[in-house]
């Protein structure tokens, strides 16, 4: 066994994605609107960035609306843009006090001027904190980041026969920076990612738990956490 192997196949993850799929399905099995299934899964996000603290995982990166998303009742929708900024701005102090920083990735120029501003009100209110660094893709599609990016570096290059490799893809994501996810939890027994993250999630590591997402337990986050550090990451080789 290689040293790399060895390595990987004790330390914790540094930065884990979430799928938190099932709010819907929650809420219609006990015969409530899909916005308070939305609320209940809000009120899980905020207890799962206080377990990655407790296992010492710097990163969390979270879907919370994808691009496909827009083809949900509007109803839904407002809800859904509601939990993105304004119950994130009312819970600021809460992020505060648990020394969590809020960043958002994804397309948002599509969203109203009123939400943009809550998004950058929260990204600037945290900025300085330390302890887990939080991100929320926000009307994000893996393919649509993947076309940003290239655009991107097309408008940046003059040369635009020059080779682009895969590092300048890599900085032109909107994760630059943010690690790759070492592991990914999609909640509720559904086994696909759903276009999250498809450049950054080559090598991770995949959880599938049945449960719906605001029944997500704290021991079944650890343990899977557990079971990422028993896995053997050979990356390829």
């Amino acid at each position: 066994m290689s040293d790399t192997v060895e390595k990987n196949t004790i330390s914790g993850p540094t930065c884990i994605g979430i799928i938190p799929d099932g709010n819907r399905r929650w809420a219609r099995a006990r015969g409530l609107r899909s916005i308070e299934g939305h609320e209940a899964g809000f009120l899980k996000y905020k207890q799962v960035v206080q377990w990655a603290i407790e296992a010492n995982v710097p990163y969390l990166i979270s879907y919370g609306f994808s691009t496909e998303n827009w083809n949900r009742p509007q109803e839904e929708i407002d809800l859904l843009f509601s939990v993105l900024s304004k119950r994130i701005v009312q819970e600021i102090p809460f992020f505060l006090e648990q020394g969590i920083r809020l960043i958002y990735i994804g397309d948002l120029r599509k969203f109203s001027a009123e939400i943009q501003d809550a998004l950058k009100l929260t990204m600037y209110r945290t900025r300085e904190a330390k302890r887990l660094t939080a991100v929320i893709a926000a009307n994000y599609g893996g393919r649509d980041e993947l076309v940003r990016a290239i655009n991107k570096l097309r408008t940046e290059r003059l040369n635009l026969m020059e080779t682009i490799t895969e590092a300048d893809i890599t900085g032109a994501l909107d994760t630059a920076g943010i690690p790759d996810p070492d592991m990914i939890i999609r909640t509720s027994g559904e086994q696909r990612v759903s276009g999250f993250l498809p450049w950054q999630s080559v090598y991770s590591e995949l959880f599938f738990p049945s449960v719906f997402w605001p029944d997500l337990e704290k021991e079944q986050f650890m343990g899977m956490v557990d079971e990422f550090m028993r896995r053997q990451r050979r990356f390829g080789t």
